[in-house]
């Protein structure tokens, strides 16, 4: 079993590759971006998951359904309301079933597979907690979730700090512990380390559970020099006084990593990431098309007996 820690549109792609590939992949997914809008629950990253294995993602834009119809948005904002957040009319029928399946006493894990089911969808897709955690950034113009920043503000505030609220008293899902434990790689996704990978780490028992894998877990890096191949990772990273660059996210994980994939281009970090007590190890990380997802993925599959 192949297990894939998640988050973001840079994920998917990965995912995708693997699932090409080896039957038996299990996805840990961030929750800490899920939001209640519009009286819907919305959980982004495990429906970026979803849409992307289903074929149904929209890859140009990297969420939401390809080709959906913005009726319900437009509707809504006649009537006056908000609508940073552009939701398709077809996606808004996978919250509005989701947000009745959770007032009817459903948990999102037992929601997450019934819709993966319902979607055709043979990876397990896990969602990394059930209780209620969010990602919120603090900002110059005040604290607000991790979407209003992203989406409603395009990332333009100035980060001074991420925080978790409730991780501390949200248990890591028992379903992702079982994951950790019987799988024979563990495969951090080339995904925000502050808002993608962060969220995860920060529920109770997580991190304890990873540094006890740690001779199988591996990293593909987000950063290729200084910049994030995608996303505003380094406005969250500069908060965090962290470093903008491979290094700088293999300190992050230095804890639980065993090895790290960087690009070819960061040849020059291999031997003060080396230092950490991580292998390193050069290849191309970019993922432009799905030529490139499943030459990567066979690239981390090819790595099972090396770690």
């Amino acid at each position: 079993m192949i297990t894939v820690i998640a988050g973001g549109t840079g994920s998917v792609k990965l995912i995708r590759g693997l699932a090409t590939q080896v039957r038996d992949v299990v996805v840990i997914a961030n929750t800490g971006d899920n939001i209640w809008l519009h009286g819907l629950y919305i959980c982004p990253d495990i429906d970026i998951v979803l849409y992307g294995l289903a074929d149904l993602l929209d890859r140009k834009q990297g969420w939401g359904i390809k080709n959906d119809s913005f009726g319900f948005v437009q509707q809504l904002e006649m009537l006056g309301e908000q609508v940073w957040f552009k939701l398709g009319d077809r996606d808004v029928a996978t919250h509005l079933v989701r947000t009745n399946m959770f007032k009817g006493g459903k948990s999102i894990s037992q929601i997450t597979e019934w819709m993966r089911n319902r979607f055709g969808v043979a990876t397990k897709i896990i969602p990394a907690t059930d209780s209620p955690a969010e990602t919120r950034i603090k900002t110059d113009r005040g604290e607000m979730h991790i979407q209003e920043f992203w989406v409603k503000n395009q990332g333009q505030p100035k980060v001074i700090d991420v925080v978790y609220t409730g991780a501390e008293r949200s248990r890591i899902n028992p379903e992702v512990v079982r994951a950790l434990r019987e799988s024979e790689m563990i495969i951090i996704a080339p995904a925000n380390p502050i808002t993608s990978i962060g969220p995860i780490l920060a529920l109770k028992g997580a991190k304890e559970e990873l540094i006890l894998e740690k001779k199988k877990i591996i990293a593909v890096s987000p950063f290729i020099g200084t910049k994030p191949i995608s996303g505003p990772a380094g406005k969250y990273m500069d908060a965090m006084k962290m470093e903008n660059s491979p290094f700088g996210v293999a300190l992050y994980y230095s804890e639980f990593l065993s090895a790290f994939i960087i690009s070819r281009d960061d040849h020059s970090l291999s031997e003060k990431i080396n230092n950490l007590g991580i292998k390193v190890y050069e290849t191309d990380i970019i993922m432009n098309d799905s030529n490139d997802e499943n030459r990567l993925a066979s690239y981390l599959l090819a790595m099972v007996t090396r770690l």
